[in-house]
């Protein structure tokens, strides 16, 4: 079934970074308006926004993200046009974007969320158990870095930045034993032949809003909010609500690692969440449930449960 298109007088404009799997998300968000409003793709514009993160995650490629900036850094001038009017709507990896969003713009639109898992992916090996001791593993999640420190504290985990396929790129060159990568990022990718093993979220519990989509707004444009409704995914919405109050509630942010997971049973939503030190040494978990519409409330209870047994300084560098 269609729905009728609010009046308007251009395409809608879609922002988005440049990269396959940011143009890939871009697509999605594209196809899936035009097929609630029955119309060809060319009644929306993909805008390709070339942001500073990107830039300066290429020059220093060697360096931890917490040294470059934080998560705002891939945004920015994707909002900054946003504001001005230069494009519609902005298309993000909800993962990487800040709990808090600028004055004049508003997260409240989400697609169908995708796995939330993480892949192990290694041209030799199926699972971080199958290891050697002092094995090499590349990446750039400071969540991935201390989860698995915490398992396997002998590991040598070394920075490994960029786009999926430079990823793969450098764990085939033998920079490393292994990586992680999102599964959601490798299905939207199609990319069927790389090597990897869904792990389970008892396991690697995700980054917060891992696999989902978030389409961002004017909050003064009833037109495009009109039409975003559309395609919004409730129940992902109700997900993400949960975990990123938890995450807000923890001033979460690429420097810290932290990890979630809300899950929906009917009505009641499951969320767990967990705290790490940064250097693997610790880490502590809880999980709450209740009824959907409580999920915020639930993220800052267990955000406030973890906080107090954590103590102030849990998350300091060593």
């Amino acid at each position: 079934m269609t729905m009728r298109l609010p009046n308007t007088t251009a395409p809608l404009k879609i922002g988005t970074r440049g990269s396959p799997l940011a143009m890939a998300q871009a697509y999605e968000t594209r196809r899936r308006l035009a097929a609630a409003f029955d119309l060809p793709f060319e009644a929306f514009e993909i805008i390709v926004i070339k942001v500073m993160g990107d830039d300066r995650a290429m020059v220093a490629a060697d360096r931890p993200l917490k040294e470059i900036g934080n998560k705002g850094l891939f945004t920015r001038e994707i909002e900054e046009d946003l504001l001005a009017g230069k494009i519609d709507v902005a298309v993000h990896s909800m993962k990487d974007m800040p709990t808090v969003q600028p004055a004049g713009l508003i997260l409240d639109t989400y697609l169908p969320r995708e796995d939330v898992r993480d892949a192990f992916v290694s041209p030799s090996a199926k699972h971080i158990t199958d290891l050697s001791e002092g094995a090499t593993v590349g990446t750039s999640s400071l969540r991935r870095r201390a989860q698995l420190l915490n398992k396997r504290p002998d590991l040598n985990v070394v920075e490994f930045r960029g786009n999926v396929q430079t990823r793969l790129k450098k764990l085939q060159d033998g920079v490393a034993a292994c990586t992680f990568l999102a599964c959601a990022g490798l299905n939207r990718l199609e990319m069927t032949d790389v090597p990897a093993t869904p792990v389970d979220p008892t396991d690697m519990l995700p980054a917060i809003a891992q696999g989902a989509i978030g389409i961002e707004r004017r909050t003064d444009d009833s037109n495009t909010a009109d039409m975003l409704a559309a395609i919004h995914h409730t129940e992902t919405g109700q997900r993400l609500a949960a975990e990123r109050q938890f995450l807000f509630t923890l001033d979460g942010s690429c420097e810290t690692p932290i990890a979630g997971l809300a899950t929906l049973n009917g009505s009641t939503l499951k969320l767990t969440g967990e705290v790490l030190r940064p250097d693997g040494s610790d880490a502590m978990s809880d999980t709450v449930s209740g009824d959907i519409a409580d999920g915020p409330d639930m993220g800052t209870a267990l955000a406030q449960t973890l906080l107090k047994r954590a103590g102030p300084s849990f998350f300091d560098w060593h």
